[in-house]
């Protein structure tokens, strides 16, 4: 490893200057201003130049013989052990140069991570803050602009109707949140202008409750023979001002998904899918369900079981960045006071209070190797 230090008038002379030197693959450690202008200090793991170099002017060897598989794999190993510990001494550097130089941003790094906000969208939203800013406007100045990147419906199905497939894996609450949907249209429109559609035929009483649910409400319940019958039910429908279908329970691995999937697709000029995402899921899990249902292209999602979520940031991340809109949420059995319509700066406000009542903390070492990340001399 060769670090060097470089002096110039401006930023773009002193990176000029570290390419020079150290080629394209140097990494900027630390940077500061001085009365001459910038003092850039950088490093490269590898001086592959004079590697070349001397390669160049050696005269002409025998050719080696290859190494044995054994000792190709130790050369493999050791090289792998020795990057990774470049590369955990050049995070600890830039982070340490970093929480030096920024504090207020380092440590709105720190709240973020605690929150479950992801890297990438911490690392950008830090980023766009003054380089001069008070921690306590820091903090509000980054929960408007989460708010702000967190899109939401409003309650638009309630104000104009629709016809709305509810899709989701297995157990997320499709049917609960329809009932509670349906609940809230007909206190406010009457129940002449609703359907409902149970279209789930895999789980094991399933069209029994949506039947019950209709007859308790006063409103039809339709029961298409099969799922690849349901665009040919939708068309006879049309008279209705809103129609709520319950689709069968999806996990991530159903070979059923894909010929699904190709049904709802074949209505998409007819109905709106909406995904049901529950809040207790881990953020990884959200993340693999999104891509499954991602060839639906579902125009907006709901999130259900906040009262069981622990942390609520992995999931609001992985909304914003998939620019799913989120239309309600539910957080608890009440029909229909527990269903509302989802509000993004009380989402946000909501992954906040939860990561301080569980006492979250991003330890030196996380932080570290999620923020350490060294600039490159040519960017």
């Amino acid at each position: 490893m060769k670090i060097t230090r470089h002096n110039a008038a401006d930023m773009r002379q002193a990176l000029r200057a570290v390419r020079e030197q150290l080629g394209d693959e140097a990494v900027i450690l630390s940077s500061r201003r001085t009365a001459q202008g910038v003092e850039v200090t950088a490093a490269v793991d590898f001086d592959a130049a004079r590697i070349e170099a001397a390669a160049a002017c050696a005269p002409e060897a025998p050719p080696a013989a290859p190494p044995s598989p054994a000792d190709a794999h130790e050369m493999g190993s050791e090289l792998k052990a020795l990057r990774r510990m470049l590369e955990t001494q050049l995070a600890q550097l830039t982070w340490s140069e970093r929480t030096r130089r920024h504090p207020v941003h380092t440590e709105l790094l720190r709240e973020l991570t605690e929150i479950g906000i992801t890297r990438d969208l911490a690392d950008h939203l830090v980023g766009q803050l003054p380089r001069e800013v008070e921690l306590s406007q820091g903090r509000r100045t980054l929960i408007t602009a989460l708010s702000q990147q967190l899109p939401v419906t409003g309650d638009r199905w309630l104000d104009n109707g629709g016809c709305i497939a509810f899709v989701g894996a297995t157990g997320v609450g499709k049917t609960t949140v329809l009932a509670k949907l349906a609940v809230r249209w007909i206190l406010r429109h009457g129940a002449q202008e609703l359907a409902l559609v149970a279209s789930d035929t895999v789980r094991i009483g399933a069209q029994d409750q949506m039947l019950s649910l209709g007859q308790l409400l006063g409103v039809p319940v339709h029961v298409p023979e099969r799922f690849e019958a349901l665009p040919e039910l939708l068309a006879r429908l049309g008279r209705h001002r809103l129609i709520l279908i319950d689709t069968p329970g999806t996990g991530a691995r159903d070979a059923q998904l894909t010929a699904r999937l190709a049904v709802l697709a074949e209505c998409a000029a007819r109905i709106e899918s909406a995904l049901v995402l529950a809040a207790s899921t881990q953020a990884g899990a959200i993340e693999e369900t999104l891509q499954h249902f991602s060839p639906l292209r579902p125009a907006s999602c709901l999130l259900t079981k906040l009262d069981e979520a622990a942390s609520l940031g992995g999931v609001l991340s992985a909304l914003i960045r998939a620019r799913l809109p989120v239309s309600y949420v539910s957080g608890g059995q009440r029909v229909p006071e527990d269903l509302l319509p989802a509000r993004a700066l009380e989402l946000i406000t909501q992954a906040v209070r939860l990561a301080r009542a569980s006492g979250a903390a991003a330890d030196e070492d996380l932080l570290r190797r999620r923020f350490g990340r060294p600039a490159h001399a040519n960017t």
